[in-house]
C-alpha cells in the first residue's frame, strides 16, 4: 500500500526573498535579522518592514531608540469616575514597557492658559496625548493642531466635535442615554415624571446621555413626560433640592414622580432625599459610574441600575491606540466606542472598586 502523499509545508521567506523585497543584499539581511550591526538605521527599518511582509516566523529587531512619550491631560475633578480613570491609569502605565512613558497631568478646566499650555506647549517630544477634557472651541483648536503636527490624540469619557482624525476611547453616550431611558419605562411601567440631572452641558457626553433618554421614552412610553435637564453641577446639596422641588411638583400637579435619571455625580444629596418616602413612593432611578458610593446605594435598593462606562477598559483603548500609532503594537485599536457595563443589587461584587 503506498504511503500517503504529505502537503508540503509552506516555506517561509528566505533572505533572498527578504533582500528582493527591501532592495539590498542578503548579507545586510543578514546583519540587519542577526542584529550584527554597521547598517543605516534607514536600511534597517525597510529590511524589517519587508520581513514583516513576508511573514518571516520569527522575532523580528526593535528599530525604535530612545523613549516613547504619552501625555495625558486630565480636567481636574473629585467625582468617582475620574478617580476610578487616575486608578485606572496608574495601573495600566505600570505593566508597560520602561521605555514608554506616560506624563499626567490635571489642570483647571476653566484655566484657559494653563490648559493651552499643555495642549500646544509640551516639555518633551510628545508621542500622543489622551484627553478627557470639556468640548470647547479653544480645546478644539489645540487638538486640531496637535493632530496637524502628527501626534496621536484620543479623548476619553465625551466625544470632542469638529477634529478630523480624533480617537475617541469612550462609550456611547447616547446609547447609554438610551438605556437608561428603556429602563425608566419599563420599571416605572405607569404615566408620570421623570427628573433627569446632570453635571453641566458642558460636556457633550451629558448632552448625549440627556437626549437618549428623552428619546427614548418619547418614542416608546409617550405617557411620561421626559422633563427637561437640570445641570447640578455634581453637587450633592443641588441634586437633593432638584429632587425636592420636583417631589413637590408632583404633589402639586398631581402627576406623579415615576423616574429619576442622574447622568453625573453627587448621588448622597439623592440618597438622603429618597429615604424619607417610603420604598412604594420612590422613583425608578438609573445613574452613572459603579462607584463604591453606588455599590452600597445599589445593596440598599434606593439606586436601580447603574450605566458602568469602565475607566479600565477606557484607558486601555486609549493606550492601545497610541502604541499602535508610535509602532510598539501592530494591530490598532477599535474604531468603535467601548461597550459600558450595566449593574444592579444581583449583579454587584462584594468589596469596593478602588480596593479590587
Amino acid at each position: 500500500m503506498a504511503e500517503p502523499v504529505l502537503p508540503r509545508r509552506k516555506r517561509s521567506a528566505r533572505f533572498t526573498d527578504i533582500a528582493a523585497a527591501a532592495h539590498v543584499s542578503t548579507a545586510t539581511v543578514n546583519r540587519v535579522l542577526n542584529e550584527h550591526g554597521g547598517v543605516s538605521a534607514e536600511t534597517t527599518a525597510r529590511v524589517i518592514a519587508a520581513a514583516q511582509r513576508l511573514g518571516v516566523p520569527r522575532v523580528l529587531p526593535d528599530t525604535r531608540h530612545g523613549l516613547t512619550r504619552f501625555d495625558v491631560v486630565l480636567a481636574r475633578s473629585t467625582t468617582p469616575y475620574f478617580r476610578r480613570l487616575d486608578f485606572a491609569l496608574t495601573r495600566s502605565a505600570q505593566m508597560l514597557d520602561r521605555r514608554i512613558l506616560v506624563h499626567r497631568h490635571v489642570v483647571e478646566a476653566t484655566d484657559a492658559a494653563q490648559l493651552d499650555e499643555l495642549l500646544t506647549r509640551p516639555r518633551h517630544r510628545r508621542d500622543g496625548l489622551v484627553v478627557a477634557l470639556h468640548d470647547t472651541p479653544p480645546v478644539r483648536a489645540a487638538l486640531r493642531q496637535q493632530i496637524d503636527q502628527g501626534v496621536p490624540v484620543v479623548t476619553l469619557m465625551s466625544r470632542i466635535g469638529d477634529v478630523p482624525g480624533l480617537h475617541y476611547a469612550g462609550i456611547d453616550n447616547l446609547g447609554a442615554g438610551r438605556t437608561a431611558g428603556h429602563f425608566i419605562g419599563r420599571l416605572a411601567a405607569r404615566p408620570g415624571r421623570v427628573l433627569r440631572l446632570a453635571n453641566t452641558l458642558d460636556y457633550r457626553a451629558h448632552v448625549d446621555r440627556q437626549r437618549g433618554c428623552a428619546e427614548v421614552l418619547a418614542e416608546r412610553h409617550p405617557l411620561i413626560d421626559p422633563g427637561v435637564p437640570v445641570p447640578c453641577h455634581d453637587d450633592p446639596d443641588r441634586c437633593q433640592f432638584a429632587l425636592r422641588q420636583a417631589l413637590a411638583d408632583a404633589q402639586r400637579d398631581g402627576l406623579p414622580l415615576i423616574g429619576l435619571y442622574h447622568s453625573g455625580a453627587g448621588s448622597a444629596g439623592i440618597a438622603a432625599e429618597l429615604q424619607r418616602l417610603a420604598p412604594a413612593e420612590r422613583p425608578v432611578w438609573v445613574g452613572h459610574e459603579l462607584s463604591d458610593e453606588h455599590r452600597t446605594l445599589l445593596r440598599l435598593g434606593l439606586l436601580d441600575l447603574v450605566i458602568d462606562q469602565d475607566p479600565d477598559g477606557q484607558i486601555a483603548s486609549a493606550l492601545h491606540h497610541l502604541l499602535h500609532a508610535s509602532g510598539h503594537v501592530e494591530q490598532p485599536a477599535s474604531a468603535e466606542p467601548n461597550e459600558f457595563r450595566l449593574f444592579c443589587a444581583e449583579n454587584i461584587r462584594g468589596g469596593h472598586y478602588l480596593t479590587d
